[in-house]
């Protein structure tokens, strides 16, 4: 699986741009601004459905415009779908394979697997539980649909049974909420024993992929917390009834679920130094790597964002070895370096392309400078 084309119209900075891209190793480069990390938003569009970055679909159609167009050739086998995303401001967003839209997105995702590492990953250490649950869901929902649907019923439910909440202000009756409650129990119970089966996977690939960056006896490791381990849905929900009253919402769940990164058995976000921190996330990276490509039977798109220029050799030769091992498929990378790149690429036994980008060569369609090394 491999994208050999990508095309945007008015996809955040870029007014128009299109490149054919290698099977295996793609790196642009050029000063920041330029719009690397928006190309590989743009495959990470093609590929989930949504921007890596921005949850707002309108906030990434360019300044001034009504909207935006993201199309890509994605070859499989003997086989290549056409793949297009349009959005339009104030309307809803419209994503076509092989040009028949899709009745519901949750269709398209886990198609076309993708892993993306960049240095705003450092928000699943720093920032709070939502954000390691989305990076948690979006994982597991990439290969198993029965997940993903059990989890947009989950919300749906809740969303659903927290209105109620507010409308009563206090005075809910507990059979007013039960239809949503028993949503919430098997919706719920089906997604936590997903999360706790994934995670049970993914923790020792990290270990692995750890140790295989530092070289070192450091010990770390990822920890899926919830309050269905202990008691059961049903219970916590009765149980919360008084307190889901006061609060006007639903205060017990996997919602509140969360994943504890530990270093020596400390927490990672107190007690890990900024390059521990770094290792960590990439270990965590090259493991969802590993276990969505076990999972789903593809090498998904691997997506590098500027990561070159935040680690040190130690790391960096372990992603090489990895590159040159032909564990990957496709690699996108974005540097703002080029001379680093090619020090760092060439000489690789791979199909390594290189795309400059630049202020003062606005990009259009065509016009990417290509170059192959060697």
């Amino acid at each position: 699986m491999h994208l050999a084309q990508l095309h945007l119209f008015q996809f955040r900075n870029h007014r128009e741009a299109g490149v054919a891209l290698g099977p295996q190793v793609n790196c642009f480069t050029g000063p920041n601004g330029v719009g690397k990390t928006n190309l590989l938003d743009a495959v990470h569009y093609l590929s989930l459905c949504k921007s890596y970055f921005e949850p707002s679909d309108q906030h990434n159609v360019l300044h001034g415009e009504e909207a935006f167009l993201v199309k890509g050739s994605m070859v499989m086998g003997a086989d290549t779908d056409e793949l297009s995303c349009s959005v339009r401001r104030g309307q809803r967003k419209v994503f076509t394979r092989n040009r028949k839209e899709y009745e519901r997105l949750a269709d398209h995702v886990g198609r076309y697997p993708v892993v993306m590492i960049t240095p705003y990953d450092g928000q699943l250490v720093l920032e709070g539980s939502e954000v390691r649950r989305r990076f948690l869901d979006g994982l597991i929902s990439q290969f198993d649909r029965p997940y993903l649907e059990a989890l947009v019923r989950y919300n749906r439910a809740m969303a659903h049974r927290n209105l109620l909440l507010k409308q009563a202000r206090g005075r809910a009756d507990r059979s007013m909420v039960e239809p949503w409650d028993e949503q919430l129990i098997l919706h719920g119970e089906a997604v936590h024993a997903a999360r706790r089966s994934f995670v049970a996977e993914l923790a020792p690939r990290l270990q692995e992929h750890y140790q295989g960056i530092t070289s070192g006896p450091e010990h770390v490791a990822l920890t899926y917390r919830s309050e269905l381990h202990e008691r059961a849905l049903r219970d916590l929900l009765a149980e919360a009834w008084p307190r889901d009253q006061a609060a006007e919402h639903t205060t017990v769940g996997v919602h509140r679920d969360d994943l504890l990164f530990t270093l020596e058995d400390q927490p990672l976000k107190r007690y890990g130094s900024q390059g521990q921190q770094k290792t960590y996330l990439i270990a965590l990276k090259l493991a969802q790597f590993d276990l969505t490509a076990a999972r789903s039977g593809l090498r998904p798109i691997l997506l590098l964002d500027d990561i070159f220029d935040k680690i040190d050799p130690q790391r960096m030769r372990h992603l090489l070895q990895l590159l040159a091992g032909d564990r990957f498929g496709q690699v996108l990378i974005t540097d703002t370096d080029p001379r680093r790149m090619h020090q760092v690429l060439d000489g690789l036994p791979l199909d390594v392309r290189f795309f400059a980008l630049a202020h003062e060569r606005p990009i259009a369609h065509e016009t990417l400078e290509r170059t192959i090394a060697g």
